[in-house]
């Protein structure tokens, strides 16, 4: 597996299996961040989201849609997009750092924590949905 550093980024398929994707952790950025090429798209994330986004889902104890969205479209409740944007998670708000492409939280973080061995990902076509992995 990849390190997921500048140099050795991982290299990640969405939940469908339609995109595939690179990320890889920027120690250095204020904050630190996991940083999403999608094409020629850059997407930024609170690097503490991984660690964050596994936490929530063991106390949800079951599966979770996915529930992508841009910034600019509502996430529907219950959803890991909802849960990346909501005032009450541990970031107080949007782990996405760059306006305008704060979203698709709930399509770029579950396949990392899949990879990462931290959660199961269904792979359907529509309406996939995640649950952790306790790594105990």
């Amino acid at each position: 597996m990849a390190e997921g550093t500048k140099d050795d980024p991982w290299t990640l398929t969405t939940a469908p299996g339609t995109s595939q994707y690179t990320m890889y952790r920027d120690e250095e950025a204020d904050p630190r961040a996991l940083v999403c090429q999608v094409g020629s798209t850059t997407m930024k994330y609170r690097l503490n989201a991984v660690e964050d986004l596994h936490t929530w889902l063991l106390g949800q104890g079951d599966w979770v849609p996915l529930g992508a969205a841009d910034e600019n479209k509502p996430a529907a409740n219950g959803t890991v997009e909802a849960w990346g944007r909501d005032p009450g998670n541990p970031a107080g708000g949007w782990y996405g750092l760059r306006k305008g492409y704060r979203g698709r939280f709930g399509m770029y973080l579950p396949p990392l924590l899949e990879a990462l061995g931290l959660a199961d990902l269904t792979h359907d076509k529509r309406n996939n949905s995640i649950r952790a992995i306790n790594p105990d």
